[in-house]
């Protein structure tokens, strides 16, 4: 709406200023020409900039064809489940915090066997797009894990992150056992008051399973940075949360 109020004040403001009524025409042209024009192919570019299209500007056999990414040893690592948005942006944020070996995106949350990502994408499945993180307790708490998925998210924001919205896009928090929905119910109490009257619109929720998401998927934002999606959304995101927690970032991502 930013866009749309200033389109709608910039063409009076200048008009008011045209000295001469036969030129008025004229000049109020090269006004939308200059001002107009650019401002709505702005605002169209992000409003379709979507992580439904998101897959449309690289070719789909050429993406399922990508090799995924070596794959660190996990064994022995504990594991964390979260929802937040576009799983690309989500895998992005938490594979740049130290203590964290590796982030796998897929679906969760959802009452359907064997989901994928056109089915997800109706919003019907009960899935939504999320990610399963593997962790060094002894680096990184549950605790910290949790800071990062409020810290990197809009919390207000329901059934979607930034331009994608639906179901599929909602937040949902995972927990495996009581002493981490404590942990998150506690951290979720402490936002509400500092958001009131506005509250946290995560959804807290037993983990139950996790389907993996397509390999074409995987390390997306790593393979593919000049994707547009990857560049309007996902990186953007990805700099804001990690200018907001320098501390815990890994050493190559910190400079």
């Amino acid at each position: 709406m930013q866009i749309v109020h200033i389109i709608v004040f910039k063409i009076p403001l200048a008009a008011r200023k045209l000295s001469e009524p036969q030129s008025c025409f004229k000049n109020i042209n090269q006004v939308i020409m200059k001002y107009l024009i650019p401002s709505l192919v702005i605002a169209l570019s992000v409003f379709f900039i979507s992580c439904t299209t998101k897959t449309s500007s690289v070719d789909s056999n050429e993406a399922k064809a990508v090799k995924v990414m070596h794959k660190p040893n996990l064994e022995g690592k504990a594991k964390a489940y979260f929802a937040s948005g576009c799983f690309w942006c989500v895998e992005a944020v938490y594979e740049s915090v130290r203590g964290v070996e590796e982030s796998i995106s897929g679906y969760s949350g959802g009452h359907t066997e064997n989901p994928t990502y056109e089915s997800s994408n109706t919003g019907k499945t009960g899935h939504a797009e999320a990610v399963e993180i593997h962790y060094d307790p002894d680096v990184v708490s549950f605790a910290t894990l949790v800071d990062v998925y409020f810290g990197s998210q809009n919390v207000t924001q329901v059934n979607g992150q930034g331009p994608d919205r639906g179901p599929q896009y909602r937040s949902i928090i995972f927990y495996q056992n009581a002493e981490e929905k404590k942990i998150i119910n506690d951290k979720i109490a402490k936002l509400n008051k500092e958001l009131a009257p506005e509250k946290v619109a995560a959804e807290v929720m037993k983990f139950e399973k996790f389907w993996v998401g397509e390999d074409y998927h995987q390390d997306f934002e790593k393979l593919h940075p000049n994707q547009s999606y990857i560049r309007a959304v996902s990186i953007p995101r990805l700099k804001k949360f990690q200018a907001k927690y320098p501390d815990i970032l890994k050493d190559q991502m910190a400079h």
